[in-house]
């Protein structure tokens, strides 16, 4: 079993796009519209994707980040150089709000321009072999 897709709700279709794509190294594997006439894309490899909608003009609100509370925190990526995704976030004009070495690696967290938290994280094996 694995996990597939997440799916997101964005308030800039073609930003979460650039943004995502870069951070990971995916692409695009469709962009279109939904049934109901929703711009939407999925960008990943050819295994798991990011299912990302666009939300509708009026829509204001952010998804709280609570860890007390039902529903989802943040979601991960395991990556091989948390160093060289810090330096994709900078690009983008955005920043860890927090970064931690632990057993057995390192990780950082951020919320991207639309307050969606994602953690990455560097297993020290993956260190180790660069």
């Amino acid at each position: 079993m694995f996990l597939e897709h997440i799916n997101l709700t964005v308030s800039d279709l073609q930003r979460s796009i650039d943004l995502y794509c870069d951070l990971l190294g995916l692409h695009v594997r469709w962009q279109g519209t939904t049934s109901d006439g929703t711009p939407a894309a999925h960008v990943g490899d050819d295994r798991c994707y990011l299912a990302l909608f666009q939300s509708s003009p009026d829509a204001t609100d952010r998804p709280p980040v609570d860890y007390s509370a039902v529903g989802l925190n943040h979601f991960g990526f395991v990556v091989d150089d948390l160093d060289a995704v810090r330096a994709r976030l900078t690009k983008h004009g955005l920043s860890p709000h927090l970064e931690a070495d632990y057993e057995p690696g390192r990780r950082l967290y951020f919320h991207d321009p639309d307050g969606i938290e994602v953690e990455f994280v560097e297993y020290q094996q993956a260190a180790t072999a660069r």
